[in-house]
Protein backbone atom coordinates (compact mmCIF):
# COMPACT_ATOMS: atom_id res chain seq x y z
CA UNK A 1 0.00 0.00 0.00
CA UNK A 2 1.42 3.35 -1.02
CA UNK A 3 0.71 6.54 0.81
CA UNK A 4 0.02 9.50 -1.39
CA UNK A 5 1.64 12.69 -0.24
CA UNK A 6 0.58 16.12 -1.25
CA UNK A 7 3.62 18.18 -1.99
CA UNK A 8 3.64 21.93 -1.93
CA UNK A 9 4.67 23.15 -5.36
CA UNK A 10 5.64 26.83 -5.56
CA UNK A 11 3.88 28.89 -8.18
CA UNK A 12 5.65 29.40 -11.46
CA UNK A 13 7.27 32.82 -11.30
CA UNK A 14 6.51 33.25 -14.98
CA UNK A 15 2.79 32.65 -14.49
CA UNK A 16 0.64 35.44 -15.79
CA UNK A 17 -1.30 37.58 -13.35
CA UNK A 18 -4.53 36.35 -14.95
CA UNK A 19 -3.53 32.74 -14.18
CA UNK A 20 -2.62 33.68 -10.62
CA UNK A 21 -5.98 35.41 -10.14
CA UNK A 22 -7.74 32.28 -11.39
CA UNK A 23 -5.65 30.26 -8.95
CA UNK A 24 -6.65 32.55 -6.10
CA UNK A 25 -10.29 32.20 -7.07
CA UNK A 26 -9.85 28.42 -7.07
CA UNK A 27 -8.17 28.51 -3.64
CA UNK A 28 -4.62 27.66 -4.79
CA UNK A 29 -2.16 28.60 -2.00
CA UNK A 30 0.77 28.72 -4.43
CA UNK A 31 -1.01 31.44 -6.43
CA UNK A 32 -1.54 33.42 -3.24
CA UNK A 33 2.12 33.09 -2.34
CA UNK A 34 3.18 34.36 -5.74
CA UNK A 35 0.76 37.31 -5.65
CA UNK A 36 2.02 38.19 -2.17
CA UNK A 37 5.62 37.92 -3.37
CA UNK A 38 4.98 40.18 -6.36
CA UNK A 39 2.71 42.77 -4.76
CA UNK A 40 3.18 42.54 -0.99
CA UNK A 41 5.72 45.38 -0.85
CA UNK A 42 3.46 47.62 -2.95
CA UNK A 43 0.52 47.15 -0.60
CA UNK A 44 2.71 47.64 2.48
CA UNK A 45 4.29 50.82 1.09
CA UNK A 46 0.89 52.24 0.14
CA UNK A 47 -0.47 51.63 3.64
CA UNK A 48 2.70 52.95 5.33
CA UNK A 49 2.33 56.23 3.41
CA UNK A 50 -0.79 56.96 5.50
CA UNK A 51 1.19 56.70 8.74
CA UNK A 52 -1.55 54.80 10.52
CA UNK A 53 -1.10 53.26 13.93
CA UNK A 54 0.33 49.75 13.66
CA UNK A 55 -2.97 47.96 14.32
CA UNK A 56 -4.79 50.12 11.77
CA UNK A 57 -2.04 49.54 9.19
CA UNK A 58 -2.36 45.77 9.70
CA UNK A 59 -6.15 46.06 9.31
CA UNK A 60 -5.82 48.08 6.10
CA UNK A 61 -3.37 45.56 4.65
CA UNK A 62 -5.54 42.59 5.60
CA UNK A 63 -8.66 44.24 4.18
CA UNK A 64 -6.83 44.92 0.91
CA UNK A 65 -5.97 41.23 0.57
CA UNK A 66 -9.50 40.26 1.60
CA UNK A 67 -10.91 42.50 -1.14
CA UNK A 68 -8.66 40.71 -3.64
CA UNK A 69 -9.84 37.34 -2.37
CA UNK A 70 -13.46 38.44 -2.77
CA UNK A 71 -12.94 40.02 -6.19
CA UNK A 72 -10.14 38.03 -7.87
CA UNK A 73 -12.58 36.70 -10.47
CA UNK A 74 -13.86 40.23 -11.18
CA UNK A 75 -10.54 41.93 -11.95
CA UNK A 76 -11.08 42.95 -15.57
CA UNK A 77 -7.51 44.00 -16.38
CA UNK A 78 -5.08 41.62 -14.64
CA UNK A 79 -2.12 43.53 -16.08
CA UNK A 80 -3.25 46.50 -13.95
CA UNK A 81 -3.42 44.56 -10.69
CA UNK A 82 -0.73 46.74 -9.10
CA UNK A 83 -2.91 49.84 -9.56
CA UNK A 84 -5.99 47.97 -8.36
CA UNK A 85 -4.20 46.89 -5.18
CA UNK A 86 -2.74 50.36 -4.51
CA UNK A 87 -6.15 51.99 -4.98
CA UNK A 88 -7.83 49.41 -2.76
CA UNK A 89 -5.18 49.89 -0.05
CA UNK A 90 -5.65 53.68 -0.17
CA UNK A 91 -9.42 53.32 0.11
CA UNK A 92 -9.06 51.01 3.10
CA UNK A 93 -6.71 53.50 4.81
CA UNK A 94 -9.10 56.38 4.16
CA UNK A 95 -11.98 54.29 5.48
CA UNK A 96 -10.05 53.62 8.70
CA UNK A 97 -9.21 57.30 9.07
CA UNK A 98 -12.86 58.26 8.64
CA UNK A 99 -13.93 55.64 11.18
CA UNK A 100 -11.41 56.82 13.76
CA UNK A 101 -12.82 60.35 13.56
CA UNK A 102 -9.65 61.94 14.74
CA UNK A 103 -9.87 65.34 16.30
CA UNK A 104 -12.77 67.77 16.28
CA UNK A 105 -15.59 67.67 13.81
CA UNK A 106 -15.66 70.80 11.70
CA UNK A 107 -19.04 72.12 10.75
CA UNK A 108 -20.41 75.25 9.20
CA UNK A 109 -22.65 75.95 12.16
CA UNK A 110 -20.61 78.94 13.29
CA UNK A 111 -22.66 82.11 13.51
CA UNK A 112 -22.41 84.56 10.70
CA UNK A 113 -19.90 87.30 11.40
CA UNK A 114 -21.51 90.47 12.62
CA UNK A 115 -21.41 93.21 10.07
CA UNK A 116 -20.12 96.59 11.01
CA UNK A 117 -23.03 98.88 11.89
CA UNK A 118 -21.88 101.29 9.23
CA UNK A 119 -22.28 98.68 6.48
CA UNK A 120 -25.36 99.35 4.41
CA UNK A 121 -28.03 96.64 4.00
CA UNK A 122 -27.14 96.09 0.35
CA UNK A 123 -23.51 95.30 1.20
CA UNK A 124 -24.60 92.96 4.02
CA UNK A 125 -26.83 91.08 1.55
CA UNK A 126 -23.96 90.81 -0.94
CA UNK A 127 -21.61 89.55 1.80
CA UNK A 128 -24.17 86.98 2.97
CA UNK A 129 -24.69 85.77 -0.61
CA UNK A 130 -20.92 85.50 -1.12
CA UNK A 131 -20.51 83.45 2.07
CA UNK A 132 -23.36 81.15 1.06
CA UNK A 133 -21.89 80.62 -2.42
CA UNK A 134 -18.45 79.98 -0.98
CA UNK A 135 -19.79 77.40 1.51
CA UNK A 136 -21.66 75.64 -1.29
CA UNK A 137 -18.54 75.49 -3.45
CA UNK A 138 -16.41 74.23 -0.54
CA UNK A 139 -18.97 71.46 0.01
CA UNK A 140 -18.37 70.36 -3.60
CA UNK A 141 -14.62 69.86 -3.08
CA UNK A 142 -13.25 66.33 -2.61
CA UNK A 143 -13.36 65.28 1.08
CA UNK A 144 -9.67 65.80 1.88
CA UNK A 145 -9.52 69.24 0.25
CA UNK A 146 -12.81 70.28 1.86
CA UNK A 147 -11.57 69.23 5.31
CA UNK A 148 -8.26 71.00 4.79
CA UNK A 149 -9.90 74.28 3.74
CA UNK A 150 -12.28 74.17 6.70
CA UNK A 151 -9.44 73.49 9.15
CA UNK A 152 -7.14 76.20 7.82
CA UNK A 153 -9.58 79.00 7.08
CA UNK A 154 -11.61 79.49 10.23
CA UNK A 155 -11.49 82.05 13.01
CA UNK A 156 -9.32 79.61 14.98
CA UNK A 157 -7.31 77.68 12.36
CA UNK A 158 -5.63 74.43 13.34
CA UNK A 159 -1.86 74.14 13.44
CA UNK A 160 -0.23 72.24 10.60
CA UNK A 161 0.58 69.42 13.03
CA UNK A 162 -3.11 69.10 13.93
CA UNK A 163 -4.13 69.27 10.27
CA UNK A 164 -1.63 66.54 9.38
CA UNK A 165 -2.87 64.31 12.20
CA UNK A 166 -6.56 64.83 11.53
CA UNK A 167 -6.39 64.62 7.74
CA UNK A 168 -3.90 61.75 7.80
CA UNK A 169 -1.43 63.40 5.44
CA UNK A 170 2.23 64.25 5.95
CA UNK A 171 3.16 67.80 6.97
CA UNK A 172 4.82 68.35 3.60
CA UNK A 173 1.57 67.49 1.79
CA UNK A 174 -0.50 70.23 3.43
CA UNK A 175 0.80 73.14 1.33
CA UNK A 176 0.43 71.44 -2.07
CA UNK A 177 -2.99 70.08 -1.13
CA UNK A 178 -4.08 73.54 0.06
CA UNK A 179 -2.87 75.08 -3.23
CA UNK A 180 -4.79 72.52 -5.29
CA UNK A 181 -7.92 73.03 -3.16
CA UNK A 182 -7.75 76.84 -3.50
CA UNK A 183 -7.14 76.57 -7.26
CA UNK A 184 -10.12 74.22 -7.61
CA UNK A 185 -12.24 76.55 -5.47
CA UNK A 186 -11.19 79.56 -7.57
CA UNK A 187 -12.09 77.69 -10.77
CA UNK A 188 -15.50 76.76 -9.33
CA UNK A 189 -16.08 80.37 -8.26
CA UNK A 190 -15.17 81.65 -11.72
CA UNK A 191 -17.57 79.15 -13.30
CA UNK A 192 -20.42 79.85 -10.86
CA UNK A 193 -23.36 81.85 -12.21
CA UNK A 194 -23.44 85.45 -11.04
Amino acid sequence: MTTATIAYVPADTTASVADLLLGIHDGDPASWDEILRRYGNLVSATVRAFRLQEADAVDATQMTWLRLAENAHRVQFPERLAGWLATTARRECLHILRQRKLGPIFTDLAPEPASAPSTDPEQRAIDANTRQTLRKLIDELPPLRRTLIRMLFTDNPCSYNEVARIAGIPLGGIGPTRRRALRQLRDKLDAAPR
